[in-house]
């Protein structure tokens, strides 16, 4: 029964995340150093800024666990 509710939820999160980005699909320009940018759609952009955060996140965890 567990199993069938985090799947339910899986899914659910899933359909809210691609309305979404299938809503904010307007391009960005993302300014880069020496006049340097490049254009991708908002969706894509929090996708990446929030794989960069919990990647950062997961490797200070990481880190302090193995310190102790």
């Amino acid at each position: 029964m567990i199993n069938l509710i985090t799947w339910l939820l899986r899914i659910a999160i899933f359909v809210v995340l691609a309305v979404f980005a299938s809503k904010n699909s307007q391009p960005v320009t993302l300014q880069y150093y020496l006049d340097q940018s490049i254009e991708l759609p908002f969706s894509v952009v929090l996708l990446i800024f929030f794989a960069l955060g919990a990647l950062i996140t997961a490797i200070f965890v990481r880190c302090r666990c193995h310190s102790n």
